[in-house]
């Protein structure tokens, strides 16, 4: 018979050994750890949420150079990996073209990053004040079909520059190309920095799993890069909301201009991903006295002119109309044209154009349909203006107090001041094409979410930040 002690040495090596087996097996813990092999990519929003909010903690504590490594990362990818990405987000979004989103990739470059952090000060006899940015926490990002993993990585090196972490909500035609490019992201930058989930999101995106992630109360802050529909949801949240709206530029071309710079100008604008842009030429008032010179510019720049039946089949494939009408008041676009090549869209004018041809134009009336929507397709109007006065009044018309983007071709400095200071746009681009602004070719900076409704701009990482201050009373002055 055994005795007291023996039996309780075998309890205890029997404790011993299920605590032993227990320990080698899966956690059955938190959801974080048995999903932290997808890099990211998770079941549900809680299961995203709390991978972000975790990770947080740690990103808040890295010094700018440490962050300034996962944003070298993200960069990296996006130029070495630009067409094998842009190809991915191509076949699934199916608008578009290849080699502008593989430009959109490698123009990531642009980006701010940790060089915009600052921390400022002011001091006077009564004291210091310190004034910090810090971050919001985890943010709730919705991506656009039209440039899902160029909106993605722009805005993670943003939310990554001032601290934060992110959980997205890719469109679900661009989700595959989304969830992948997430996890490379997160792959590389957990080997590096040995932090994991830095960027989350869900398997299946779905408007139930975005109205959870608006409404999530470990969900800080929400930027939204999409349509009128979804900036409307997000800002019944109740949280701050950044919100990249519509737009439809409008563009002025005066007498002074240099017209065939201008027609290159537009051509390069509007064509660019098939006129997917927000900030993208969308339709072109040209005064009276030079429209005839212009046309002939823009036909000798490459661009193809259609004729009124033409515009006239296109107009009723691109669009369609409520109760039958025809006016612009009862006009929806298409989405079947949009971001379409200029074969598709001559091919529903009932022309043939050259191969290579990157742009379509025609004349139209200021109240047609192609002026006063965001159409998004390879065709841009033109409408004759009695003078530049008259073309002011008509771009505010077209523009419609979105504030977005409007351009102006002139050599005439009171023109250009007079057109700025009448539609009042986050982006205002004088004798360049519309993506200067963002750093290509010019001398803007990038981000794919230009935040117009709610009046942030061209977002950066203090878009992002929280403002501190640090008051100390008392003298302390060293001049």
């Amino acid at each position: 018979m055994a005795t007291q002690q023996q039996i309780i040495a075998e309890i205890t090596q029997e404790v011993v050994a299920r605590l032993r087996a227990q320990l080698l097996q899966p956690s059955a813990g938190p959801r974080i750890a048995q999903q932290a092999s997808k890099h990211g990519i998770f079941s549900t929003v809680d299961q995203a949420v709390d991978a972000a909010y975790e990770a947080q903690k740690r990103v808040a504590e890295l010094s700018l150079a440490d962050r300034g490594r996962a944003i070298s990362i993200i960069r990296r990818i996006c130029c070495d990996h630009a067409e094998e990405l842009a190809r991915m987000e191509l076949l699934e979004t199916k608008v578009g073209r290849l080699d502008h989103k593989i430009d959109k990739l490698r123009n990531i470059q642009f980006v701010l990053g940790v060089e915009a952090m600052r921390i400022d000060a002011r001091s006077d006899t009564s004291g210091l004040c310190v004034i910090e940015r810090a971050p919001w926490g985890v943010i709730g990002m919705v991506l656009p079909v039209t440039h899902s993993v160029p909106t993605m990585a722009s805005n993670a090196i943003n939310v990554i520059a001032a601290g934060n972490t992110a959980v997205f909500a890719p469109h679900p035609s661009a989700s595959k190309v989304a969830g992948h490019a997430l996890q490379m992201f997160n792959r590389e930058i957990e080997k590096d920095l040995g932090i994991a989930n830095i960027m989350t999101t869900v398997e299946e995106p779905s408007i139930k799993a975005v109205e959870q992630l608006f409404h999530h109360p470990r969900i800080a802050l929400l930027c939204v890069t999409g349509g009128p529909a979804v900036v409307k949801a997000a800002g019944r949240s109740g949280k701050r909301v950044i919100a990249a709206g519509p737009g439809n530029p409008p563009v002025l071309v005066d007498e002074t201009a240099d017209l065939d710079a201008a027609a290159r100008a537009i051509i390069d604008g509007a064509a660019f991903d098939n006129n997917l842009l927000c900030i993208g030429e969308k339709e072109v008032f040209v005064v009276e006295s030079v429209a005839d010179a212009f046309m002939a510019a823009m036909r000798r720049a490459g661009a193809y002119e259609l004729d009124a039946v033409a515009i006239g089949k296109l107009t009723k494939a691109a669009f369609t109309f409520e109760g039958g009408g025809k006016g612009c008041a009862q006009a929806h676009v298409n989405k079947e044209f949009v971001g379409k090549d200029t074969d598709v869209l001559a091919a529903a004018a009932g022309v043939r154009v050259p191969a290579g041809t990157a742009l379509l134009f025609g004349e139209t009336k200021e109240d047609h349909p192609f002026v006063q929507e965001e159409q998004m397709m390879p065709f841009i109007p033109v409408v004759r203006v009695r003078d530049v006065s008259a073309g002011i009044d008509a771009a505010i018309r077209a523009e419609h107090g979105y504030r977005h983007t409007a351009l102006i071709h002139s050599r005439n400095v009171d023109n250009v001041t007079r057109m700025a200071r009448a539609l009042n746009t986050t982006l205002f681009i004088q004798n360049a094409p519309c993506y200067a602004s963002l750093g290509a070719n010019g001398p803007g900076y990038l981000s794919y979410s230009i935040a117009t409704p709610t009046g942030e701009g061209v977002t950066t990482p203090l878009t992002f930040t929280r403002e501190r201050q640090l008051t100390v009373g008392g003298a302390l002055r060293f001049i």
